[in-house]
């Protein structure tokens, strides 16, 4: 896949605990650059909108654990809409989908879309699940409406595999996250089904894109 190909299917990511509004104009410039998205966090969506309108802007909600209460899901989905995203991120609660409360999960889900009218991606944070679990979060995600369910935060121990991937793109369409560093590790999500890619090495990703 060449660089012009590969590009749009990544989101530039910067979301650590530290990132300062010059590192998100400097992820903004990197994905005005090279023809990629950016993922920023909340805070930063504003900003973000108004530095680089013509980049399509992910951020991130309930994150990165997920356990925020329903209400502020929504309120906080809705802030960020209308502050300039084009696209949400929404980490669904892991405890309560590990306590066998399905209908929460994706009733708090189907809130979040309900209230925007952009895509919603639900992050099932993959290496805290187990296989029939990260089934019934797909489930969950999908019976929501979401858009795309997507791997991992990043902030737990694990990423993006190329099994969760095949396993997840049986339910929505996959956004591979966690881990992925070079060209070769985004080939082999997309290879394996994935859509999109999440990445705060984008510019690695690309750059190293056969000649």
């Amino acid at each position: 896949m060449d660089r012009s190909d590969l590009a749009p299917l990544i989101d530039h990511t910067v979301l650590g605990p530290e990132t300062t509004p010059a590192d998100v104009r400097s992820v903004l410039d990197e994905a005005t650059e090279y023809g990629m998205n950016a993922c920023v966090p909340p805070y930063a969506v504003e900003l973000a909108a108004e530095y680089a309108p013509d980049v399509t802007l992910a951020t991130v909600i309930g994150f990165p654990h997920g356990q925020h209460a329903p209400d502020a899901k929504r309120t906080e989905g809705v802030a960020a809409w209308q502050d300039g995203a084009d696209e949400l991120d929404v980490v669904i609660n892991v405890g309560r989908l590990k306590a066998g409360a399905d209908d929460a999960v994706r009733n708090e889900l189907g809130e979040v879309v309900a209230a925007v009218p952009i895509p919603v991606k639900v992050i099932i944070e993959t290496a805290l699940l187990t296989d029939a679990e990260k089934r019934r979060a797909c489930e969950a995600a999908a019976a929501a409406d979401a858009a795309m369910v997507k791997t991992a935060t990043g902030f737990a121990d694990g990423g993006a595999t190329v099994d969760d991937v095949e396993l997840m793109s049986d339910y929505l369409p996959v956004k591979a996250s966690g881990g992925i560093g070079s060209y070769e590790d985004a080939i082999a999500m997309l290879e394996a089904g994935a859509e999109r890619i999440g990445a705060s090495s984008g510019v690695d990703i690309l750059e190293g894109t056969p000649e």
